[in-house]
């Protein structure tokens, strides 16, 4: 087993996850099987009561993990399907130490961060990455460990021990340090400075980790004297300092490493051939080009409550972007706070009230994704009302679904303040109930979490196409409530149909509406199965609507 630890240094999103994920891209085209570890060493036990607003989304596995988004990156990259245990976080690793020393496995031994902490963390890396992950069943070849956050951080200094003690666990042959860094340009002149770079490894250095390979991030590429003062002050030789600078698209990183020669370092570290054929690499190629040239614009209108970080919505974007290469259109995503489009913000804010509605009306499709809590609820049931009346192509993601319903059961079935009991619990027409299998005393992982299989219960239809004609799928949850089953035959006489329910036959998954170009929604969350050059069939739907294109 190889593995890639991947550090950070001067300041927090420099790009270690992508970074992280490009060398994962460039093993893999060499013809090693790939898996990969998130380290967070925050205190949670997972990221599912984090607020998107302070972390970013919460990224679902195949087996229910509430995860760290970069998690998403990876498994986008590397086409992997991870599990929770890759993701490892403090609030993890101390509850396993506690848990045994409750349980008398320390012999009345003092448990204490060196052995016990730093032990577990190097036994939970060997054990998750010994883990298929890429479906062939094939033990992986090399494992990509991202340690969050930046060295020196307090949080992080178990993590750190632990993997400077790790090399001489696996053999240092076996185990490659890379370093990703900042290189700032001060003053009218541009100069490059190396200085934050060499406090950082300096730093690292200290506590007992020396980087094979230093990535240093820049708006310009790195400047020839630049390389040469970083690798006298780094103790890196200059090949294995690569300039990670501004690219076109994300798709280009991986490239933009292979041309600097990051291949033949890792294979020199590892003692691997490289092939003299890379396929993969030819279509990473063909599809950063195909990024680059695409013609005309489809907007995209997402309502959502978490708009002001795109973090929030990640993998939304990146499954919006998917289809946008599959249709050949330049995305564009026309951001609205949903709470701008109810009757409030008309009183309180009429200028806000009135921008949201022309991007509202100018979007060529509306998508409202998934959410919690009642704020701006409102203007999710005015975006998919306007949708439904104006034959605007929809896609309601779990929350979106559910909104689209209470819309449907307002307007069309005349069920005057019909709601979800999550926002009104003595609403007189409940369309949306609490799960009845749900806790409602616990956050943290009491959803209906992860992969589950939704049957279609119609011969045709729109999203049965998209899926290529299938008589189920597989997708990712993360819900606390559903369509009202007792409502249920009402709806869909009206034509809002539920062409997929789950395993019971009971839970409604997969809407459609009879007689729209494009008014569906899904329980399940499609997003976080989208890949490039395979997008998901949900989202493909949308852009493909959107652009006027026959599904």
């Amino acid at each position: 087993m190889r593995y890639v630890v991947v550090t950070g240094g001067v300041l927090s999103g420099l790009g270690k996850g992508v970074t992280a994920s490009s060398i994962g891209v460039l093993l893999k085209s060499a013809g090693l099987r790939v898996t990969s570890i998130k380290i967070d060493p925050y205190l949670n036990i997972d990221a599912g009561t984090m607020s998107p607003f302070e972390h970013g989304e919460v990224f679902v596995l195949d087996d229910g993990g509430e995860v760290d988004l970069d998690l998403g990156n990876y498994e986008r990259f590397l086409d992997v399907a991870l599990m929770r245990d890759n993701n490892i976080t403090t609030g993890k690793v101390y509850a396993a130490v506690v848990e045994r020393e409750r349980r008398g496995d320390y012999l009345g031994k003092t448990v204490q961060v060196i052995p016990h902490i730093t032990n577990e963390i190097q036994e939970w890396i060997e054990k998750v990455a010994q883990v298929p992950s890429d479906g062939n069943n094939g033990v992986p070849d090399a494992c990509i460990i991202e340690l969050g956050g930046t060295v020196g951080d307090i949080e992080s200094a178990p993590f750190v021990e632990a993997l400077r003690q790790f090399q001489f666990r696996v053999g240092r042959e076996n185990i490659c340090f890379v370093h990703v860094s900042l290189v700032p340009v001060m003053g009218p002149v541009g100069e490059q400075k190396t200085k934050p770079t060499q406090h950082t490894v300096k730093e690292l250095r200290g506590l007992g980790i020396i980087p094979d390979i230093l990535v240093c991030r820049s708006a310009k590429p790195l400047q020839d004297e630049t390389r040469t003062k970083l690798a006298a002050f780094c103790h890196v030789p200059e090949e294995a300092i690569v300039s990670a600078h501004d690219v076109s698209n994300i798709y280009r990183v991986p490239m933009m490493l292979e041309e600097q020669g990051v291949s033949g370092v890792l294979s020199k570290l590892f003692g691997f051939e490289l092939p003299s054929k890379r396929p993969l690499l030819d279509d990473w190629k063909a599809m950063a080009d195909r990024v680059d040239n695409l013609e005309g614009e489809v907007h995209i209108a997402t309502v959502g409550k978490y708009t002001g970080l795109s973090d929030s919505y990640l993998s939304v974007i990146k499954a919006l972007q998917h289809s946008s290469y599959e249709v050949g259109r330049k995305l564009v995503i026309d951001w609205i706070e949903s709470a701008d489009l109810d009757d409030q913000t008309s009183a309180a804010d009429p200028e806000a009230y009135a921008a949201a509605w022309e991007l509202l009306r100018g979007a060529d499709g509306v998508l409202v994704p998934g959410g919690f809590g009642i704020r701006g609820i409102e203007g999710k049931i005015k975006a998919a009302e306007y949708a439904r009346t104006n034959n605007i192509p929809y896609l309601g993601v779990c929350l979106g679904l559910q909104v689209a319903t209470i819309e449907f059961c307002r307007n069309v079935l005349g069920m005057e303040g019909a709601n979800s009991t999550e926002f009104d619990a003595d609403t007189p027409h409940p369309a949306v109930v609490f799960m009845p299998e749900i806790s409602k005393t616990h956050m943290g992982g009491t959803m209906r979490l992860g992969t589950k299989p939704t049957a279609f219960l119609v011969d045709d239809c729109k999203m049965r196409r998209l899926y290529g004609g299938a008589d189920h799928v597989d997708e990712r949850h993360r819900h606390r409530y559903e369509v009202n089953p007792e409502l249920i035959e009402q709806i869909e006489s009206a034509g809002l149909k539920y062409v997929g329910k789950d395993e019971t036959g009971q839970r409604c998954e997969i809407m459609e509406l009879e007689g729209h170009p494009y008014y569906v929604g899904t329980q399940y969350h499609p997003e976080f199965k989208s890949r490039p050059g395979r997008p998901s069939p949900p989202f493909l739907g949308l852009l493909m609507a959107a652009c006027g294109q026959e599904i």
